[in-house]
């Protein structure tokens, strides 16, 4: 139907007929000559019809925005002064000579050629429209080099594409799952799988040496603008492997997309112990382009009256620690007051700051009100440690460390959010030495990542003291964002029953729910490690996206529906007697 796409025709062709097919993405009458911006996937073209060619003019005539039309015309150098740089197509438009509608639209819900914001439950309702516009088609075809990118790399390395099971049995890992019913096996569910795990350890312990898969995983959890329901990881394993080699495939294939598809050099990646981490930026995904760092500042609070500081300074459970923000003694009182109210979200009480106006006049030159509880000396000691200059502005954080660590580390990415303290466009590092397990309010032990991942430890030392234990886990983190993660494995089946005793699975439970694991490492099991890239969230951060659903083809709503389609949606009785299940009656309201 079509001799090439819109946007491939340039001035090579000039004076050739072509023919080519689209959308009509703008239509203008120009004084008695009519023009068309026809669309496809591949660009714009522009076509001119003139009254001597009275049956295609006549149609043109007729068409309007979102037709679906075939057009043939000789190809011609655009009059002087018309051309337009900015298009693949400015040098040149079409003379059109026959014009055949192949489909007529109705008015789009939203329009194409100029696009305004109308609301994202609109764009998702039409989203086979929303898809129609060169924004949507340039992060989806970009999402498509990427992945292509990916295989690639990872082919060339040895890696072998293999298919994991999308219908498995549900295991703890960390949200809940996707359950679905069996009509076959009555009572039983399925679970819709939240990553391959399991699977790509099974497929070490069979020999294939290095999987990979482009993978849907499943979550039932609260969505955030990069959390879906449904979402697609890149995931990788390899035998006989240790840090250093997983780590350097996966920094390598980033490398190489960010080189081949944004001509950008990522040069070396830091690595970063969770611990300095945390101390530092109050997250284990620091965003490194924003230079600064909380500071420690219990020593000089311990013995002050004021027991806001002076608490979380004694307790060993606590953390006093301050931001020290450059030029930010010209934030308003009102822009403080939303900070209080920012970091409030993260559990903190209150937002306690100092500005620096003149700090050689001493305390003087210091502007707070909490001065007078922490005291002149105690003040200057800390403004001392600091650094702090004129025209800066000092935040604190004091409660429990988890809190200070949250509330502080997400005030550092918002003030340098909206100051505009970025020092690179990009920032990769390695986040190494992550704890094995991590303490739960009630007093219970879980695993920080999942309970396969391997420890750096004995088995003995690690039943001793899990809370000291440090695993052989990494994550790759771009600016400020978890990029992916992973770790060696577990490949000892003793080493697996001691994981499982210090989360307090019991016997019976291991053997319930991963006795087709346990069994397998009984079968020499090599050791092997990986790790999974979140790629929507990739391609979120490689367009500048703000959010996951801008390069999705078809995501949920923040509610985990489908505007579109209308899922969720209630099934007939019939399936539901075959699969075994009765509906709870809602109640009743009760009438006054």
């Amino acid at each position: 139907m079509r001799t090439h796409y819109c946007g491939d025709i340039n001035e090579a062709l000039i004076d050739q007929t072509v023919t080519f097919c689209g959308w009509v993405h703008r239509r203008r009458d120009h004084g008695g000559v009519i023009f068309l911006d026809v669309r496809d996937r591949e660009g714009l073209v522009q076509v001119v019809f003139d009254p001597d060619t009275i049956e295609a003019f006549n149609t043109a005539d007729s068409v309007r925005s979102e037709f679906v039309i075939q057009i043939t015309g000789r190809v011609r150098a655009r009059p002087e002064g018309t051309t337009n740089a900015n298009m693949r197509t400015g040098m040149i438009e079409i003379l059109g000579k026959e014009i055949t509608i192949l489909n007529k639209a109705v008015t789009p819900p939203f329009p194409l050629d100029g696009y305004s914001d109308v609301g994202e439950e609109v764009r998702l309702k039409y989203r086979y429209m929303d898809m129609r516009r060169p924004e949507m088609q340039d992060k989806l075809r970009f999402r498509s080099k990427v992945t292509s990118s990916a295989r690639r790399y990872l082919e060339d390395n040895g890696f072998l594409d293999i298919e994991t099971p999308i219908l498995t049995r549900a295991t703890p890992e960390g949200a809940r799952d996707y359950l679905v019913p069996s009509r076959t096996h009555e009572g039983s569910f399925f679970a819709l799988p939240q990553s391959p795990q399991l699977f790509k350890q099974l497929l070490m312990v069979a020999g294939f040496d290095r999987y990979y898969q482009i993978a849907k995983c499943f979550r039932d959890e609260d969505l955030r603008a990069d959390r879906q329901p449904e979402f697609t990881q890149i995931d990788v394993e390899a035998s006989f492997i240790n840090e250093e080699d997983i780590m350097g495939f996966a920094q390598g294939m980033i490398k190489q997309i960010f080189e081949k598809e944004l001509n950008v050099d990522l040069g070396d990646f830091p690595r970063m112990p969770f611990s300095e981490a945390m101390s530092r930026y109050g997250s284990d995904k620091p965003d490194l382009r924003i230079p600064m760092e909380l500071v420690d500042v219990a020593e000089f609070l311990q013995d002050i009256e004021f027991k806001v500081f002076a608490g979380p300074a004694k307790d060993p459970k606590g953390r006093v620690a301050a931001l020290k923000v450059p030029g930010g003694a010209e934030l308003s009182r009102k822009q403080i007051d939303e900070y209080t109210k920012f970091v409030s979200i993260y559990g903190a009480k209150g937002l306690a700051w100092i500005k620096v106006n003149e700090i050689e006049k001493g305390v003087e030159g210091l502007q707070s009100p909490i001065i007078k509880f922490i005291g002149d000396d105690n003040t200057m000691k800390i403004m001392d440690k600091l650094g702090a200059k004129n025209g800066d502005i000092v935040f604190f954080g004091a409660d429990s460390t988890k809190v200070v660590n949250e509330a502080l580390g997400a005030l550092r990415c918002k003030i340098g959010e909206d100051l505009n303290m970025y020092t690179a466009e990009w920032a990769a590092l390695w986040v190494v030495d992550f704890p094995m397990f991590e303490e739960n309010s009630d007093g219970s032990i879980s695993a920080l990542h999942h309970p396969f991942t391997a420890p750096s430890c004995s088995a003995e030392e690690l039943q001793n003291a899990p809370l000291e234990a440090l695993s052989r886990a990494y994550d790759m983190v771009l600016n400020g964002c978890e990029l992916g993660g992973g770790s060696i494995r577990i490949h000892d089946e003793s080493m697996q029953h001691t994981v499982f005793k210090v989360l307090g699975i019991s016997e019976e439970e291991q053997r319930e729910k991963f006795g087709f694991l346990l069994d397998a490492l009984k079968f020499g099991a090599p050791p092997h490690g990986g790790l999974a890239f979140g790629l929507d969230r990739l391609i979120m951060l490689l367009t500048g996206a703000q959010s996951i659903r801008e390069v999705i083809a078809f995501p949920k709503t923040q509610s985990a529906a489908c505007v579109m389609t209308q899922a969720p949606g209630e099934v007939s009785n019939l399936q539901l007697r075959e699969l075994h299940i009765k509906l709870r009656e809602k109640a009743k309201p009760v009438a006054e």
